[in-house]
């Protein structure tokens, strides 16, 4: 995207993914102040994030992000954005950078079955709710998933998972 970009990050220990970013963050601006001569921050703030419900959740996320591109007037296809996962997904682009979750992994055992199946979730558009969803739980590092899983969550944390409504914070 011009402004932001989205990452899909399973991490395999705690903190992997700040680590991650703060790595990325160290290295880039470097990279970035030396090739444009100039210095200081490149970045406006702290990544978003959110916890995701894998199992049923996953792969609208997937959606989401791949049809990013074609919701902000930049392609009509997922498939024209060369910035985008879409290509690996759902065309087998080779990639050293993407790491096959196991959930798009278990849409089919069969590589060409699987993106068959991949692309044809793209035929429709993500619903309005969906996407104010996923866009609430990241701004406010909330969690995408059920009212259930919500609720596990927020048992474990002590933080609420659940919106609050305007109004709900003043009384």
């Amino acid at each position: 995207m011009t402004n932001h970009v989205h990452l899909l990050c399973t991490p395999q220990k705690a903190n992997a993914v700040s680590l991650m970013m703060q790595s990325l963050g160290r290295q880039y601006v470097r990279y970035f102040n030396y090739t444009y001569k100039r210095t200081g921050t490149l970045w406006e703030g702290r990544f978003k994030s959110c916890l995701v419900q894998t199992e049923e959740y996953l792969i609208q996320l997937y959606r989401y992000i791949e049809l990013n591109p074609v919701r902000a007037n930049m392609v009509n296809d997922p498939a024209e954005y060369v910035w985008s996962s879409y290509q690996i997904n759902a065309l087998g682009k080779a990639s050293q950078l993407c790491t096959p979750h196991q959930v798009y992994l278990s849409i089919s055992n069969d590589t060409q079955a699987r993106q068959s199946s991949y692309r044809a979730l793209f035929q429709h558009q993500l619903d309005a709710k969906m996407i104010n969803d996923i866009r609430q739980a990241t701004n406010k590092g909330m969690v995408i998933g059920s009212d259930t899983f919500k609720d596990q969550i927020e048992k474990l944390t002590g933080n609420s998972m659940h919106p609050k409504k305007w109004g709900a914070l003043l009384r």
